[in-house]
């Protein structure tokens, strides 16, 4: 049988990016009455970086969990979450439009840190990475702002952005991992998988 990983994420992006590598995967995604989004709830004065390294893990703590109660034929599982972060403040998915906006205005003509945690675990091993990004805003007007909110891109973003969306028509300079701002960093991705014998 070929090998193949489950990828528990929702994300389209993290399915496209991880077909770029052209490694195979089967999605392994909550049920209906899990509630996945609690996972990413923040703990008081939390750094970034140990906030996505905790969430990556509760990710793949909850998918090993599923793996065991469907039956399912036992491979690594693939989990990862990305946090933007403007110094020490995390910012999360935006709860509405104002909170986009209000997000957007924040890094406006800034430069954030953008991190993403990747795990990739069996019930025996665990393999852990953390890509860290930077990105540079230039300045928005508050109408540039709400045009880019209302085109309901910023929804379900950390940061209240996709780089590969629209919002690059702002993104005046970035450095570090472009596949990781995505939200899957395929270069630190690809070496977790050759450690558990993938040929990527």
């Amino acid at each position: 049988m070929k090998k193949f990983v489950y990828l528990a994420s929702q994300s389209p992006r993290r399915r496209q990016l991880l077909e770029q590598l052209g490694v195979a995967y089967e999605l392994l995604l909550p049920a209906a009455d899990e509630d996945a989004e609690a996972l990413e709830a923040m703990l008081p004065h939390e750094a970034p970086l140990a906030y996505v390294q905790r969430v990556t893990q509760l990710k793949l703590d909850a998918a090993l969990q599923r793996l065991q109660d469907r039956r399912l034929p036992l491979a690594q599982v693939l989990c990862s979450d990305t946090t933007v972060a403007l110094g020490r403040t995390i910012l999360g998915k935006p709860e509405n439009h104002q909170d986009a906006e209000r997000m957007l205005a924040s890094l406006s003509g800034k430069t954030h840190r953008v991190l993403t945690a990747v795990a990739l675990g069996a019930p025996q091993m665990r393999l852990n990475t953390v890509s860290i990004s930077r990105v540079t805003f230039a300045p928005m007007t508050p109408e540039q702002i709400r045009a880019y909110v209302a085109t309901g891109e910023p929804m379900g973003k950390a940061g209240a952005y996709a780089v590969q969306g629209r919002a690059a028509a702002y993104i005046s300079s970035l450095s570090g991992s472009y596949s990781g701002i995505m939200g899957l960093p395929i270069y630190e991705t690809a070496q977790l998988l050759r450690a558990v014998g993938f040929a990527v």
